[in-house]
């Protein structure tokens, strides 16, 4: 009875193995039959995903970090020597030639609808692709309004495909608490009309309801003037975020020139938004592209906007 025993277990885990892994990717199922061994990385956020997982061994390339952002010497010690496959977006080329077996990407972080690089145009490689959840909006528009979920269910996705998922499991965890910690806090306090701004531009380019920092706004005890916007990330008008009046705003701050304070210093001179509370107030935080796309950096992140709308609480 022991070996009959003992030979079930081995011919059931056989049959899990054969049968690998399999996780949702925007509403459509991704089996990875083994483990990948040869991943490139799209974008710092999804970059630093995978260095929390500690998958440097596994990563053989990264696309898209310098031609658009400043990394910090933490990214950089974490990085070591991985190359630098494309610094925007990459060809096929690119990829072909580091001969992975997996890209963390997403659509508008690092793959277009249509374009050159999608799962489609890699599959006759042999590459898989693992798309990032906050960009499947731009695919299928019946998408859930974004939630903190946007990191941790692609964290805990990560985790499974690349056979780390205790370590996924606990960093999941311990982000749980820590947002649970700062939402306690403001419960009870008034919520401030938030603005996020990308950048001076003709039109303000900003988080709709798809968007992660949509929920980060919530968590951090405000409300998203722009949660209507029926996109994650897109544009609006300056009447229109004039005319809801923000009195906190949320800049992304590339770390070129002045950063942010160059982005606020703007504001301070547009003829419509010059007068909205806060600008007159001066009321701002400056936070960097990591943290206001899913990765390991929203939390904290969460935490410096929490602490600025609400002086004293934290």
């Amino acid at each position: 009875m022991k070996t009959l025993w003992t030979t079930a277990i081995f011919l059931a885990s056989a049959s899990t193995a054969m049968a690998g892994v399999t996780v949702d990717n925007c509403g459509e199922t991704l089996t990875v039959e083994q483990t990948p061994e040869r991943l490139v990385v799209h974008d710092m956020n999804m970059t630093e995903m995978a260095f929390a997982l500690g998958l440097q061994d596994k990563i053989v390339g990264l696309t898209g970090i310098t031609g658009w952002y400043k990394t910090s010497p933490t990214f950089d010690e974490a990085r070591g020597d991985i190359p630098e496959l494309a610094p925007k977006y990459p060809t096929v080329e690119n990829l072909v030639a580091a001969s992975p077996d997996m890209f963390f990407a997403g659509w508008y972080y690092g793959m277009k609808p249509g374009g050159e690089v999608t799962p489609d145009t890699l599959e006759p490689f042999g590459i898989q692709t693992m798309v990032l959840t906050e960009s499947c909006v731009h695919l299928h528009d019946n998408r859930p309004v974004a939630t903190m979920d946007l990191l941790f269910d692609d964290v805990l996705r990560l985790g499974q495909v690349m056979d780390v998922s205790t370590k996924a499991e606990e960093l999941v965890t311990g982000w749980k608490d820590q947002l649970s910690a700062i939402e306690a806090k403001t419960a009870d306090q008034a919520k401030p009309r938030v603005f996020l701004l990308d950048g001076p531009a003709d039109a303000p380019f900003t988080a709709g309801k798809f968007a992660i920092p949509d929920a980060m706004i919530t968590a951090a005890g405000g409300e998203n003037i722009t949660h209507d916007l029926d996109t994650s990330w897109g544009r609006t008008s300056w009447e229109a975020v004039a005319a809801a009046n923000p009195e906190f705003l949320v800049l992304l701050d590339y770390q070129t020139g002045n950063g942010a304070a160059d982005t606020f210093k703007f504001l301070q001179e547009h003829p419509v938004m010059s007068g909205v509370d806060a600008v007159k107030n001066e009321r701002w935080i400056g936070l960097r592209y990591e943290e206001l796309t899913p990765g390991p950096a929203n939390i904290d992140a969460i935490e410096k906007m929490a602490d600025a709308m609400h002086p004293g609480l934290f």
